[in-house]
């Protein structure tokens, strides 16, 4: 774990379904919080209004999140990789700029992203990503791409930085901490769900975890079967 004190965070992509987990787990931790979203979307944060500091704008302008992460000592950034005019690339290029030195920076991608090549997918995931991938492009949507520009650049950074890599996502109430593996392939991952509260947890737990500096945990929900599993064989 971590000996850095954890007092102001901030959460990029705040007004999202797991933007507002992390804020709730942030709150319950007795963190400040300053969320960051789109102008269009701000209304979808009232429900903590009183509680957190909002900083509209698009989460790519270095000048909002310039303001947004001044002296936070964690930020948790949403890498949605929207359009096709490198968003999820400015915006991860944004923090790593702004960020505090020395705060912990934890980001949340996919399990397509891949830091040394070793993960192993089988056709049918690649052959999904690939057709989505085409779609999206096409219909100028989501340019899947740019969450793996971006993340290139976070590998390549000296920042205290965590990619936190999920696995396919559904609703329901918490069941723990996921447990995580260096690689997609690994038996642990092989049920391939986590819910979406447990997703957010690992991403507020990620910023005192100090094992878990430069690494990219691909995780999965801990009461799967395949996480069990590995839990009992152990």
């Amino acid at each position: 774990m971590s000996s850095r004190e954890m007092r102001k965070v901030c959460i990029v992509g705040a007004s999202g379904k797991l933007g507002t987990y992390m804020i709730r787990h942030a709150l319950e931790r007795g963190y400040e919080v300053v969320g960051v979203c789109r102008e269009q979307s701000v209304g979808k944060l009232d429900e903590f209004a009183g509680r957190i500091t909002v900083v509209p704008g698009r989460t790519n302008d270095p000048d909002v999140i310039k303001q947004a992460v001044a002296g936070c000592d964690g930020v948790l950034v949403v890498l949605v990789p929207w359009g096709v005019h490198d968003y999820a690339s400015g915006t991860a290029q944004a923090v790593l700029d702004h960020a505090e030195p020395g705060a912990r920076l934890v980001f949340s991608c996919g399990w397509h992203i891949t830091r040394d090549g070793k993960d192993q997918y089988s056709r049918t995931f690649r052959a999904t990503v690939a057709a989505i991938s085409a779609l999206a492009r096409l219909a100028r949507l989501v340019d899947v791409r740019d969450q793996v520009r971006a993340c290139d650049r976070i590998f390549a950074s000296d920042t205290l930085w965590t990619v936190v890599r999920g696995s396919d996502l559904e609703e329901g109430e918490s069941q723990g901490l996921p447990v995580w593996s260096r690689h997609v392939g690994d038996p642990v991952l092989a049920s391939n769900i986590t819910r979406r509260i447990d997703f957010a947890l690992f991403m507020v737990e990620a910023l005192v975890n100090d094992e878990l500096i430069r690494e990219a945990p691909a995780i999965v929900g801990c009461r799967t079967e395949s996480a069990l599993a590995h839990a009992a064989a152990r």
